[in-house]
């Protein structure tokens, strides 16, 4: 590139000005009488753009304070040609206003019909249709946001931070921006950032443990007395079936480890060499990492604390269709739907909640799922057969799951400690 020769004395000045304002490969020239930025960045093409000031030592001052401006825009993500835009005033229009509503229905097609595939009831229209739809609606505003940062701070802001409804929301629609981007040609601005951590956050470290998401066990006789509690012998006929119903899908979810919204999806199956029949789950759970696939259940047995082995006979109850089920198709979701007829209908799931708050653990539809997995570290069964058992990967399992209890933990450590005195003996 030849080297501009300007002959005004003012130009040096300004110059010198400049660079201390900007970042190397910042250029201001005159063309055709006019101002024009010039940008020249390693490994990149140059960008240029014109800005309405006349070169001359009178508007020297007002062009400097522009190209200051121009460039802290472009330090926030945004391009050149967008930065000078809204340094002048005016709102860039990236896109029409329908596309954004286009984008949203293909991605809608992309999202159940291609790739893993969501559940168009579940996880379509309660993790991705809330945030896309705030999004756009900022999109369409007044004060739009102009990058695919400031939209995401702006759709998230009211989730507190770290918190997974937040994680979700970011996720969500980072995927449907990317898409927007790749599959629809919108401008680069709208490519989320690399690390969406910084938007999503982290919960501050407290001296006490937050219970505020994650679920926790009960033991089998508080799974027990939790069951028992249900109003099956109390009020209307209907109310009473209601009851049995809930007992029914709280016992499958005690004995097999379920998640609440896998009742939708059991059957019996029958092992092609040994003519056993057994009940199998057909449910694919999809996450960023990956499909969970479908099942056989294996049943864990509850023992009551007199040492007594619990039989409920769901297996053979199922199979002869005799096993009645609540209504699983909630809007909430199953999860939901359980924990607001529990909170509704017995004093025993409220005051199991107190009792575990104190205790410095959670209640929940998953708690069911969470006593499993101790129930079979505690028999003995490895992490990677439970979590084969429960649905989910090992590290999930690791992570997420617990596999001994305090008193189990102890009771392990004075059994070591017991060995090695008699060794030393």
């Amino acid at each position: 590139m030849p080297k501009l020769v300007h002959k005004d004395a003012w130009v040096t000045g300004f110059r010198k000005a400049l660079r201390t304002s900007t970042a190397k490969g910042w250029n201001v020239r005159e063309h055709r009488g006019k101002v024009r930025i010039q940008v020249v960045r390693d490994e990149a093409p140059m960008a240029s753009v014109a800005i309405p000031f006349t070169w001359s030592v009178e508007n020297s001052g007002d062009i400097l304070t522009r190209v200051r401006n121009i460039y802290a825009l472009t330090t926030k993500g945004h391009t050149l040609k967008i930065a000078a835009q809204i340094a002048a005033g005016k709102a860039p229009k990236l896109t029409r206003e329908r596309n954004w509503d286009e984008a949203f229905e293909k991605y809608k097609v992309q999202k159940i019909e291609f790739g893993t595939g969501v559940d168009p009831e579940m996880t379509w229209r309660k993790e991705f249709v809330p945030v896309i739809t705030d999004a756009i609606a900022l999109l369409q505003s007044k004060e739009a946001p102009t990058t695919s940062a400031d939209l995401l701070d702006a759709v998230i802001r009211n989730w507190k931070i770290g918190s997974r409804t937040r994680a979700i929301r970011t996720r969500r629609l980072s995927t449907f921006l990317t898409y927007c981007v790749d599959r629809c040609g919108f401008p680069q601005e709208w490519r989320p950032p690399a690390n969406l951590m910084n938007h999503i956050g982290r919960k501050a470290k407290k001296d006490h443990r937050d219970i505020s998401g994650k679920m926790d066990s009960m033991s089998d006789q508080e799974v027990l007395n939790l069951i028992a509690s249900l109003p099956t012998d109390k009020g209307l006929e209907r109310y009473r079936r209601c009851a049995v119903k809930w007992q029914n899908a709280l016992k499958l979810c005690a004995l097999y480890g379920l998640r609440p919204i896998e009742l939708r999806y059991l059957q019996i199956r029958k092992d092609k060499k040994s003519k056993k029949e057994y009940l199998y789950c057909t449910y694919e759970k999809r996450s960023g990492a990956g499909v969970t696939e479908p099942r056989d259940l294996e049943p864990l047995p509850l023992i009551n604390d007199q040492g007594e082995l619990i039989e409920w006979n769901l297996f053979q109850l199922f199979k002869a269709k005799l096993l009645e089920l609540p209504p699983l198709n909630s809007k909430y979701g199953v999860g939901e739907a359980m924990r607001k007829y529990m909170e509704r209908s017995t004093e025993g799931w409220n005051s199991l909640k107190r009792i575990m708050k104190d205790r410095g653990e959670n209640l929940g539809s998953y708690s069911f799922r969470h006593s499993y997995s101790l129930r079979g570290h505690q028999k003995g069964i490895d992490a990677g057969s439970m979590a084969k058992a429960m649905g989910h990967s090992l590290r999930t399992h690791l992570d997420s799951y617990e596999t001994e209890s305090d008193a189990g933990r102890e009771s392990a450590f004075d059994k070591a400690r017991s060995r090695d005195r008699e060794v030393r003996q």
